[in-house]
């Protein structure tokens, strides 16, 4: 299939696949500060080349609600919840042992509008996560996916963790959940949240020595009832795509033969490319992609998450590609005329070509790791099964469709599964960050300061005018209320 067309992909029996995409048009005015590596903006340009490479129209397009204090609550100590709600740039000075416990004020900066950002992309992943529970094949939310965010604590640039809310709530409909991370840092906040369970099993690609977090060992399986369910694949600098795909495939192939999910969810961090300025593989955007085709493959319901990407250029290629992809879509490289088009020079091209650094990775190594894991996959006789007595309600997430969306649209009751992990590995990381300051000499780095100082008066008069309608003033785009009433996964009022 050819971008331009208005069908929908199609699925394994030929029928219509249902391809759900989130995004709040608000999400890229969020900013983590001058200097800062992790840049929201990143996805607005995403859904800019989205936009022009005529992709949304292949896909149902939602502006997902904020999620709500007791959703957040679902994984998240109230405390924390309720400072996370509380804490603003300008008391923060008055809560300095708060900022302490929950660590945030390093890596986890306070900035405006902290807390909607939380509940943007959190309500987007558990969106689409009650869209897959009710047929729908794909959904997408690449604001989401930020691993690392603890029960009780802020981490590497992540303040709630909007997969486990997301894999709490596909785990109302299906016996057992995927979850595979080939970001470049372990997913240690979704393994731990799920360490000592066998409904969900956790498989995360990383680069493992020195390097944040500091865990994912490749002895650490899982514990009790969780032990083999957890697959760490600790990976060296400079790993290539022939290198990746010779662990990923055999490997995620047998795990989908041994625990037979009836959903995954892939965390697409994108700081795993070649080139990321905070990361040190060499993977090509098809590379990186190919983890998602062979996903997809499976014909298994899938969500696809964002994570890390600090190359913000190469992030928006990279999800744009990716997003093509799980539609079954080619998209062309040369690059269309767009607002961001000057990020992209000087080829203006979607696909950037790997770097000539060297390849840490040797085959003996490689080899190793996977006769490990496939050993480990062969102690795991069959899938558990788990006895429902009642399926429990959805979570009620209101939301806007935006149907035939051809125009860019940019404006100026708990679940205790976690437990204390016990990982051989793991040692003290006191004073570990995950971030490098550096100075903003890149172009993009430049334009986004730049933007931030344009936006900030209009972001703040933004933020006090949106007060919880999914409605949307903008002149450029055809909104369309979902009929609520035909749809059992949303509620007839809305929730603040």
């Amino acid at each position: 299939m050819e971008a331009g067309g208005n069908s929908l992909p199609s699925g394994p029996d030929g029928s219509k696949r249902k391809v759900y995409y989130f995004y709040d048009p608000e999400v890229g005015n969020y900013y983590y500060g001058q200097g800062h590596p992790m840049k929201p903006h990143r996805i607005r340009m995403t859904h800019a080349l989205l936009a022009h490479y005529g992709l949304l129209q292949h896909m149902h397009v939602v502006k997902p609600a904020l999620a709500r204090d007791r959703d957040l609550c679902r994984f998240h100590a109230d405390d924390y919840v309720a400072f996370l709600r509380s804490i603003t740039p300008e008391t923060q000075q008055d809560q300095l042992r708060q900022l302490k416990r929950f660590n945030v004020g390093e890596d986890c900066p306070v900035f405006d509008g902290l807390y909607s950002f939380c509940q943007t992309y959190a309500g987007g992943s558990v969106g689409g996560a009650v869209k897959l529970n009710h047929g729908s094949d794909i959904a997408i939310n690449w604001s989401g996916g930020l691993h690392h965010a603890k029960k009780c604590e802020a981490s590497g640039f992540c303040y709630v963790n909007d997969i486990v809310l997301a894999i709490l709530e596909l785990l109302k409909m299906h016996e057992r959940v995927l979850y595979v991370d080939i970001d470049i840092h372990h997913g240690d906040g979704v393994e731990e949240a799920f360490y000592t369970t066998d409904r969900v099993m956790t498989v995360s690609f990383h680069k493992f020595g020195d390097y944040f977090p500091g865990t994912g060992d490749v002895r650490d399986i899982g514990y009790g009832k969780g032990k083999y369910y957890s697959l760490n694949v600790p990976l060296d600098d400079g790993i290539d795509d022939e290198s990746y795909q010779s662990l990923f495939k055999p490997i995620m192939g047998k795990v989908m033969e041994v625990f037979k999910p009836g959903a995954v969810v892939l965390q697409c961090g994108a700081d795993s490319l070649s080139g990321d300025r905070l990361g040190c593989f060499n993977l090509s955007i098809k590379g990186h992609a190919e983890c998602v085709r062979y996903m997809r493959s499976f014909n298994v319901p899938l969500l696809l998450l964002g994570g890390g990407g600090y190359t913000i250029r190469n992030v928006a290629r990279c999800w744009c590609y990716e997003t093509g992809v799980a539609l079954g879509v080619e998209i062309e490289d040369k690059m269309p005329q767009h607002e961001y088009y000057e990020y992209f020079g000087p080829d203006y091209a979607l696909h950037v070509a790997p770097s000539n650094m060297e390849n840490k990775n040797s085959r003996q190594l490689l080899d190793e790791i996977k006769i490990k894991l496939l050993d480990n996959l062969s102690k795991l006789q069959h899938a558990p099964s788990v006895q429902f007595q009642e399926r429990p309600p959805d979570t009620e997430i209101p939301e806007v469709c935006i149907a035939k969306f051809l125009a860019l649209f940019v404006l100026p009751s708990k679940s205790r599964l976690l437990v204390p992990k016990v990982s051989r590995s793991s040692k003290p990381l006191s004073g570990r960050v995950k971030r490098e300051y550096l100075e903003p000499k890149a172009m993009e780095d430049q334009k986004e300061v730049e933007y931030a100082r344009e936006t900030d008066t209009a972001f703040t008069e933004t933020k006090a005018s949106y007060s919880g309608s999914m409605l949307i003033d903008e002149p450029q785009i055809k909104l369309e209320q979902d009929n609520i009433n035909k749809s059992s996964d949303q509620p007839t009022e809305m929730n603040s």
